[in-house]
């Protein structure tokens, strides 16, 4: 048995009879959780243990744990600065710097672990021009170089704390205006200026560590008319090839009006996985999810590259953990 390319998400704080079938379908292979899902920690718990319980191989599940105002577990959790927070400490010192955004992986790593949950969408790679209120600060920093260190240290803290890391919005959402939840982003830039900022993260971070990849719902008309979550061009011969990256590829969510150009949402499915994406987000369309996954039918996840993003290593007691304390005390410093 293999898993699906399909990851969906659920309504509320335990799956109904009807998302248990579609959890069983074999189209099925993740779950995204959010803030609606969570009420407690013990009921996190409880609804990621019944989602695993499913099936075999178990569902991956993942969840936007980024810190700042895209965090979707707070209550029991540890709270996590939004990236920038790390971009300004770099001035007064690149170690300290380093050494919090480090510690920030570790947190939303051992947290998630010992919730069941596998992996965050995070971190963030887009450069900050200044120009799109979604990134803002989000982003670590303006400066690229800032970024790729600092994301650096940061995936090595999720790496040790046994959680993947997925690097987003590939090539890069921090030049455009327009938000792709709600709008079409076009970036007229050249491919030459793009390479120079946006894609220097990726450069530093592919080959030490980074395990996926999600990307961004924006048209970049100078490389291709397509938005890279459905461009070729952008995933297979420019990521896969001239970047060498051999990880997964999440599409960014199907529902999201920058996926609108690729028709509806089995049309938006298969012209991502046919593009190079590995798995599809559906998020808040139960409505097309039977569809989406009989049409998707056929379509398996490279176990290898599904096995990478699971959760891993054996969990020490969260009381136990000296890192772990330490690296609490250091995101409550960072937020005072």
């Amino acid at each position: 048995m293999t898993l699906g390319p399909v990851m969906l998400d659920v309504g509320d704080l335990e799956l109904t009879a009807e998302e248990r079938e579609r959890l069983r379908h074999p189209a099925a292979g993740g779950v995204i959780l959010f803030a609606r899902n969570f009420e407690s920690p013990r009921q996190l718990r409880a609804l990621t243990g019944e989602i695993r319980a499913l099936r075999r191989p178990e569902l991956l599940i993942a969840v936007d744990q980024e810190g700042g105002r895209v965090q979707r577990f707070q209550n029991g959790f540890t709270r996590i600065p939004a990236m920038r927070a790390f971009g300004r400490r770099w001035d007064g010192g690149t170690e300290e710097a380093r050494r919090l955004a480090e510690a920030a992986g570790y947190v939303i790593a051992v947290e998630l672990r010992s919730h069941g949950v596998d992996f965050s969408f995070a971190p963030v790679l887009d450069v900050d021009f200044g120009a799109s209120s979604v990134i803002g600060d989000r982003a670590f920093s303006d400066e690229p170089a800032v970024i790729a260190a600092l994301a650096e240290a940061f995936v090595a803290g999720l790496k040790s704390g046994g959680a993947a890391s997925v690097g987003k919005h590939f090539p890069g959402h921090g030049f455009v205006r327009a938000d792709s939840h709600v709008d079409v982003p076009v970036d007229e830039r050249p491919l030459e200026a793009i390479e120079a900022a946006d894609l220097r993260p990726y450069r530093g971070l592919i080959g030490r560590g980074l395990d996926a990849v999600m990307p961004a719902h924006v048209i970049y008309p100078a490389v291709d008319s397509r938005p890279a979550g459905f461009s070729p061009v952008w995933l297979r011969d420019i990521l896969r090839g001239r970047l060498g990256f051999e990880g997964m590829i999440f599409s960014d969510d199907l529902s999201m009006e920058g996926a609108s150009v690729a028709g509806g949402p089995l049309e938006r499915a298969r012209a991502a996985l046919e593009a190079g994406c590995d798995m599809v987000l559906l998020c808040n369309a139960p409505q097309s999810a039977g569809v989406l996954l009989e049409g998707l039918r056929a379509y398996a996840l490279e176990p290898a590259r599904a096995e990478r993003m699971r959760a891993r290593g054996a969990l020490k007691p969260l009381v136990s953990d000296t890192r772990y304390a330490s690296a609490v005390a250091a995101m409550r410093s960072v937020i005072a």
